[in-house]
């Protein structure tokens, strides 16, 4: 059977939510080497053991989602999703991720150790818990088949310069595909929140999340820098697609300049997943693209981006349900028959 190329992407914060409890347990088994490894390095810094956050039945927000617990605790689901996938039946072309999801990109890619990587998620996420200062809304960019509305980009900016004007300091954080991610103080966000059209669900207040990728996290940088060495940096087994679209490749990446960007850039300046998703797609011309678990939120921010693209002549919401109703081409490990079709 010929292999498929694929373009795998790794998820942010917020990919666990109560429907994944025991995602860990169904898939990977909690006493796995890699999951006990990642058991240890909570243990070492007297927290739970991702295991036993993934075990106890009872989803609870405050517990689960916060930084501290839910970084490493996607990290684990995300990166034995990327193990398990059948490399006999395809062949990675390239490896992005959202926000957080960067760091699961460089372990995936081998440009991090899985135990470096996990030191560093672990950190960050902790880091964020304790240090994180402001907050995070989301709100959409596209119509509701998915295509660009340029009026709620003006009614956006409108916002955020209305904010400004007010005296507050609020950012654009990620672009995500269909959505744009705006991130401030807290009052600049609550002023943000009244200023801007609401339809029930929108603007929604991210919990548990500081103001990521903006310059207000400036003071974070060197706390960062503090918990890795540049040493720990390797060459990438794979292309592997930041935040601003740039591709590092295998046997040419400047490692110091991964260094500086991953605990630098990515940190205080805006992330444009959109803009890495279509950059992957044109220069990698994937056949499939496999977005890693947990949970199912990657699905719409990447249908979207691909929808930039032209993908397989995508142009709308309607066109990505029929395409993936004939031949599934986004696939989702997190959405258990899609999983079937690329695990081993």
């Amino acid at each position: 059977m010929n292999r498929q190329t694929a373009l795998v992407i790794a998820p942010g914060r917020g990919a666990y939510q109560a429907e994944e409890m025991g995602y860990l347990e169904a898939h990977h088994g909690a006493q796995s080497d890699f999951i006990a490894m990642l058991d240890q390095v909570r243990r070492q810094a007297g927290q739970t053991p991702i295991s036993t956050l993934d075990a106890e039945g009872r989803f609870i927000r405050s517990r689960h989602t916060n930084g501290e617990n839910a970084s490493l605790l996607i990290f684990g689901c995300a990166v034995a999703d990327y193990l398990a996938i059948d490399q006999n039946r395809f062949d990675i072309v390239g490896i992005a991720g959202n926000s957080m999801g960067w760091y699961l990109a460089l372990t995936c890619a081998g440009a991090l150790s899985l135990q470096n990587g996990a030191h560093l998620v672990n950190h960050m996420g902790t880091l964020m818990h304790t240090d994180g200062i402001g907050g995070q809304l989301i709100y959409p960019v596209t119509d509701e088949n998915w295509r660009p509305c340029t009026e709620r980009r003006t009614i956006i900016d409108k916002a955020m310069a209305d904010t400004r004007d007010d005296g507050h300091v609020v950012f654009a954080s990620i672009e995500l595909g269909g959505s744009l991610v705006l991130a401030g103080e807290d009052t600049g966000l609550g002023r943000l929140t009244d200023s801007l059209p609401t339809d029930g669900r929108y603007p929604l207040r991210l919990s548990y999340h500081a103001a990521f990728h903006t310059p207000l996290l400036d003071f974070i940088v060197p706390k960062a820098q503090a918990a890795l060495s540049p040493t720990v940096f390797s060459q990438p087994q794979r292309p592997i697609i930041d935040g601003r679209g740039h591709i590092w490749t295998p046997g040419g990446a400047d490692l110091s300049a991964l260094y500086d960007y991953t605990l630098g850039h990515q940190i205080t300046h805006t992330y444009d997943f959109t803009t890495s998703i279509i950059v992957a797609m044109r220069e990698l011309a994937p056949d499939v693209v496999i977005v890693l678990g947990p949970g199912t939120t990657m699905g719409a921010p990447v249908a979207q981006s691909l929808i930039k693209t032209g993908w397989y002549d995508l142009n709308s919401k309607s066109d990505f349900k029929a395409l993936q109703a004939k031949t599934p081409r986004v696939v989702s490990m997190g959405i258990p028959a899609q999983r079937a079709l690329v695990v081993g």
